[in-house]
């Protein structure tokens, strides 16, 4: 079996790191970027760190704030015209997931017109050509958007989110600054560490995992585990620990896909607009134990990653056990709610199910799942 890793060409950590911003437009001679950022951060005067930069180094950019927190096929076509009118040669996202995958759609677009559409990039495209080039500046701590090769866009007429899985999308260069995330509020921190968190469990458990992506991943599990906590509080060493193991999950999950938990979540994400990181962290715990029997010894490594003593003398049931106790405790620690009594309608279930068996996630499940299994799942989170 031939495995396959694809990463960033560039990427650079630690505190103040955005300064290589300039440094690589230089060096690659671009001209004007098409910046891309939801407007909170415009608001709130994140994305002016970046920006400020651009202006002292004088150059030259346009700003696109028309994104979403669930980014929406018009966000894209919308942006796409955006971008043949400024006259940009290259893009920088500064965001969360939102932008970078908006970024991501836009720039695949511009250099693959024939995708115009945007739905017919659903799932692995056939793009010839890579992207526009992207410089990503993340300011959350969760989807590692700025070095995977995955990006979701929403159909809003048909209630679904679409994952797009394309290796011309990943940004050339990323740039993980643990200062650009300190001014996440609580509950998104906690939200997208989580979302990290989930990224890193699914891909190691997942069908396609092998021995360096499972590095990844017990890294990153360990890392956030570690960190998640501090990162709420907003303590520095618990922001780089976030900054540094959401990066390290995105490394691995890119190159092996998630599961049903991040299918299910899609769905929510869709019809209800659930933030993404919320929905992942409350499903994960049920899912972990839907699959616990198909993942072999793999919950006694995620309870040593996520600091349970004794977990490697445990017998099985009970590593397995305290696997899923460990997370959740992390994500109640962190304020998640802890069941989807107050998101879900009964009146949606076979909706919602039907949407997360068709999402591409499904396929890397652990466990080989159905329609009338997601439907259980979705109910006993309800309880």
């Amino acid at each position: 079996m031939v495995n396959r890793i694809v990463l960033n060409e560039t990427s650079y950590h630690g505190s103040g790191a955005i300064k290589e911003i300039v440094t690589e437009v230089k060096s690659r001679g671009f001209k004007k970027a098409f910046l891309c950022s939801d407007p909170d951060l415009i608001k709130f005067g994140v994305t002016g760190k970046v920006t400020s930069l651009l202006d002292e180094a004088g150059l030259n950019y346009e700003v696109y704030s028309n994104i979403k927190p669930n980014p929406t096929i018009e966000n894209v076509q919308t942006g796409v015209s955006a971008f043949k009118s400024s006259e940009a040669d290259y893009i920088i996202a500064v965001g969360g997931g939102s932008s970078m995958d908006t970024a991501k759609a836009i720039g695949i677009i511009i250099n693959n017109p024939e995708f115009e559409d945007v739905k017919s990039l659903e799932g692995a495209a056939s793009t010839k050509n890579k992207s526009v080039p992207i410089i990503a500046v993340p300011t959350t701590a969760g989807t590692a958007a700025e070095v995977t090769i995955n990006y979701v866009i929403t159909d809003v007429d048909k209630n679904r989110k679409f994952v797009c899985v394309d290796i011309h999308d990943i940004p050339v260069v990323a740039i993980i600054d643990p200062d650009m995330m300190s001014s996440m509020p609580k509950g998104l921190t906690a939200a997208t560490g989580m979302d990290a968190l989930t990224h890193a469990i699914e891909g190691f458990t997942t069908k396609a995992a092998w021995d360096m992506t499972d590095m990844f991943h017990l890294k990153a599990i360990e890392l956030i585990s570690n960190s998640l906590r501090g990162a709420v509080e907003n303590t520095k060493e618990g922001r780089e620990g976030m900054a540094l193991g959401q990066y390290i999950a995105g490394m691995g999950f890119s190159n092996v896909g998630l599961g049903i938990v991040h299918s299910m979540a899609h769905s929510l994400g869709a019809l209800y607009d659930t933030p993404h990181g919320v929905a992942n962290a409350i499903i994960l715990p049920t899912v972990m134990e839907y699959n616990s029997e198909s993942t072999g010894d793999k919950y006694k490594h995620i309870a040593m990653a996520m600091g349970v003593e004794g977990a490697e003398n445990m017998s099985v049931e009970e590593y397995r056990k305290a696997a899923i106790d460990a997370v959740k405790k992390l994500s109640n620690d962190v304020g998640i709610p802890s069941n989807l009594k107050e998101i879900v309608k009964e009146e949606d279930i076979e909706f919602l199910s039907e949407s997360a068996f068709a999402d591409v996630c499904t396929g890397g499940n652990p466990k080989n799942t159905s329609v009338e299994d997601i439907i259980k799942l979705y109910k006993s989170l309800m309880q």
